[in-house]
């Protein structure tokens, strides 16, 4: 009974442990991304599951347990278009060099100099010993070439409606507290919806 609960402990501790993509980048066969992401190809819809098959897994693994895709704010998204654009680092990296990049840049521009066509979106994977939003676009990203900023009303091209995309101090009482000089407002987070040459009159 003991050693049955021992297992059971084990086994739900492996199920759990976080995804390293770091460990199988690393890997003597040199995995390419679509090799376990092999549906992003042809994937069209952001409903379609691209995470790897549990066959794909079991290849190397005795045993495999592949998550469900996250929730995301995204209404579509389509990977193939996406993809037979090429590797679009060059074009994020010219952003963010004539400073049109919508949010610091922070560390990014060292990830934009591979020829993997994934990495330009789906940045650091090679240091990733975990699943977490830094692996995702940041909206900045899209926006590079999606650079109609016009809220709310471009917001619904590639979010639902029903999406909670406001952030959290755009409460009730935000039109007048936002503009006290005690706010501590940090404009440049306000590009990203609103882009850089938006005025007060632009809302109010």
């Amino acid at each position: 009974m003991r050693l049955t609960l021992l297992l059971l402990i084990a086994s739900a501790a492996a199920a759990q442990r976080p995804f390293s993509h770091e460990l199988h980048l690393k890997l003597p066969q040199k995995l390419a991304c679509v090799t376990c992401h092999s549906s992003v190809q042809s994937s069209t819809r952001l409903e379609d599951n691209n995470l790897p098959s549990p066959d794909i897994c079991l290849g190397c693994h005795k045993e495999a347990s592949v998550g469900q895709p996250r929730p995301t704010l995204l209404l579509r998204f389509d990977h193939q278009k996406h993809l037979s654009l090429g590797n679009i680092a060059p074009v994020i990296r010219a952003a963010i060099d004539a400073k049109t990049y919508l949010s610091p840049a922070d560390n990014i521009r060292r990830y934009l100099d591979g020829s993997n066509a994934c990495a330009a979106c789906h940045r650091g994977m090679e240091q990733s010993t975990t699943l977490a939003k830094s692996a995702l676009p940041q909206m900045a990203d899209c926006l590079v070439c999606h650079n109609k900023i016009d809220a709310p009303f471009s917001c619904e091209f590639c979010h639902a409606k029903s999406a909670a995309l406001k952030p959290a101090n755009h409460t009730p009482d935000f039109h007048d507290s936002h503009s006290r000089k005690n706010s501590k407002l940090n404009k440049t987070t306000c590009a990203v919806c609103h882009g850089r040459k938006f005025t007060c009159l632009g809302c109010h």
